[in-house]
């Protein structure tokens, strides 16, 4: 059993900042690539931005120059930092990690955490 937990979302103004924490837990033998995505209403889930396990990140072209992705791979945990928010980053965000566990290997995703840029 394996499970992806979420924190950090919240309400934040524009021009604020967040941080989303995801940590990886349970039967895990090793913990690949991670990644976050969003999900705003009534659209489909988009990439942010992911990592691999040697720390290579990749981002979407809407949140470039304003969030950092980064892992910490002693604790499974990563990070996202998101800076200069616009309303338009308003969405449920999740975390996803390929993790494999002693048995075989899994496509993992966290329940989500919403973050919400209003005034």
């Amino acid at each position: 059993q394996v499970h992806l937990v979420e924190s950090g979302g919240g309400l934040v103004q524009p021009g604020g900042s967040l941080r989303l924490s995801c940590t990886a837990s349970g039967s895990i033998f090793s913990v690949n690539d991670m990644g976050w995505y969003r999900q705003a209403p009534g659209k489909l889930r988009d990439l942010v931005a992911t990592i691999t396990k040697d720390g290579r990140a990749n981002y979407g072209n809407s949140v470039k120059g304003r969030f950092t992705i980064s892992l910490d791979n002693a604790k499974n945990t990563m990070y996202l930092q998101m800076n200069s928010l616009k309303p338009e980053d308003t969405a449920v965000y999740y975390c996803n990690a390929e993790i494999d566990t002693f048995a075989r290997r899994i496509d993992s995703w966290g329940q989500g955490t919403q973050v919400t840029v209003s005034s």
